[in-house]
């Protein structure tokens, strides 16, 4: 495959790019998903709309905007068995003197409490600082997310602020807990 391939493995998972291939191990595991668990897990998602060629319009779109450093995308997949149990997305904020992300993070619920998510994003992180080349990644995370915070807090992540009507969701202007972490 040409263009964006970057990787990174841990002990029990792959984080790659997303792949055409993947189609039925993603629409699976989605499938497979359990009610949600907490206002910010969609828990089952209507995937009636995501064919075979939604997909594969979907990675070529995911290569287009890392090729051009907008945007880079990663499944992460358990080794044991390839299923995909989640996604790692960086989005460049500015590069220049600055080299800042922001990043986000989502496991599959039925692939909760296994550790999954510490050691994809911790993995993830370090292949954003040497292989992405960003000095700076921010998590922007809800104020009520405590699951997130923790997951940021466990892999060194720092508090800095709260950004006061920062995103749009749930029909409202929201404020941010903004975490961080530099390059060493």
């Amino acid at each position: 495959m040409n263009g964006f391939t970057y990787n990174i493995e841990t002990d029990r998972l792959n984080i790659r790019p997303f792949i055409k291939e993947d189609y039925l191990n993603w629409l699976n595991q989605y499938n497979n998903r359990m009610p949600s668990q907490h206002k910010y897990d969609d828990g089952k998602i209507d995937m009636s709309i995501c064919t075979e060629e939604w997909f594969e319009e979907l990675i070529d779109k995911h290569q287009q905007m890392a090729l051009n450093d907008e945007v880079y995308i990663f499944g992460i997949f358990r080794k044991e068995d390839n299923a995909h149990i989640g996604a790692i997305d960086f989005s460049t904020i500015m590069r220049e003197d600055f080299q800042w992300a922001r990043f986000g993070y989502t496991i599959h619920n039925q692939f909760w409490r296994q550790g999954y998510g510490k050691e994809s994003v911790k993995a993830a992180i370090k292949l954003a600082f040497e292989k992405l080349n960003y000095h700076r990644i921010e998590a922007h995370i809800n104020l009520d997310n405590t699951p997130s915070i923790k997951l940021a807090e466990s892999i060194g992540m720092e508090f800095e602020c709260i950004r006061k009507g920062f995103i749009h969701e749930f029909g409202e202007w929201t404020d941010n807990l903004i975490y961080f972490i530099n390059s060493k």
